[in-house]
């Protein structure tokens, strides 16, 4: 099986990677059919491990191959590094400016991007596919990458990195269905609702991989911008959110170290 999913195209493998963490995000919201609350301390918990997942797989699987790859293809490493990761830091910047969206545990007069009259339901979907649109992009780069056969990007790596994003989605999954359930909302609705946060995924996972195959030589970029883009995502949402209880923050301190080394581990293993 591993040596027929090595024969698919670039494009192929990151559309089957990134349907992986769409399941795993399903999962997470799966949740709401056999509880109707998660602890808030558990919940916490899982997103501060997510947050330690992205920052390690941000540099190992991005940032650090980027720079790599920067140098192999004759570009400024330092130079090439900044642009992407502040590129990516930016693009999120402006699509969490305009985008309608409410996190977990917030009220509606909380709301962040452009004024809309949408649901709650709905504005707390876009906020997980906000984090999902980084997410699906860098597995579909990594997996692109891998199509310039330079020494700094390995399948291993790719496929090192989508394993940490799916696993990180589990509790992105669980954030989402896990609130319109206390609401009062059905639970085949709300594991609807929380699943489709990762619809996005596949779709950047793809659109990434077949953009940096078409222009290998902006490769670096990508992969930098990719890495930017998470890290806007962790320090803006995920650390905050699971550190809004006081007294939850050792143990999401711990978890967060937990999942970087999880990641870690994975890359360096793998990659």
């Amino acid at each position: 099986m591993y040596e027929s999913f090595l024969q698919l195209s670039p494009v192929t493998q990151a559309l089957l990677a990134t349907l992986f963490t769409w399941g795993v995000t399903a999962a997470g919201a799966a949740l709401v059919f056999m509880k109707k609350t998660v602890e808030p301390k558990l919940l916490d918990a899982m997103l501060g491990f997510a947050a330690g997942v992205m920052i390690a797989a941000s540099f190992w699987s991005l940032l650090n191959p980027g720079i790599a790859m920067a140098e192999e293809m004759g570009q400024v490493p330092w130079l090439t590094a900044v642009i992407g990761f502040m590129g990516g830091g930016i693009f999120m910047r402006i699509t969490d400016k305009f985008l309608p969206h409410l996190h977990p545990g917030l009220k509606m007069n909380q709301k962040e991007g452009i004024k809309t009259s949408w649901q709650r339901s709905t504005l707390l979907v876009l906020a997980i596919t906000l984090h999902n649109i980084p997410e699906g992009l860098a597995v579909g780069v990594a997996f692109g990458a891998v199509a310039a056969d330079l020494p700094s990007a390995t399948i291993g790596g790719a496929i090192a990195l989508a394993i940490g994003i799916g696993i990180q989605n589990f509790p992105e999954g669980t954030a989402v269905s896990m609130p319109l359930r206390r609401e009062g909302m059905s639970q085949r609705k709300s594991f609807f609702m929380g699943q489709a946060s990762g619809i996005v995924e596949p779709i950047a996972g793809v659109c990434g991989a077949f953009f940096v195959l078409k222009m290998q030589s902006i490769l670096p970029y990508a992969l930098c911008f990719a890495a930017g883009a998470m890290i806007f995502v962790v320090v803006e949402e995920l650390i905050p959110e699971s550190q809004r209880v006081t007294a939850n923050i050792d143990l999401v301190t711990m978890t967060t170290m937990t999942g970087f080394s999880v990641m870690m581990l994975l890359d360096v293993a793998l990659g």
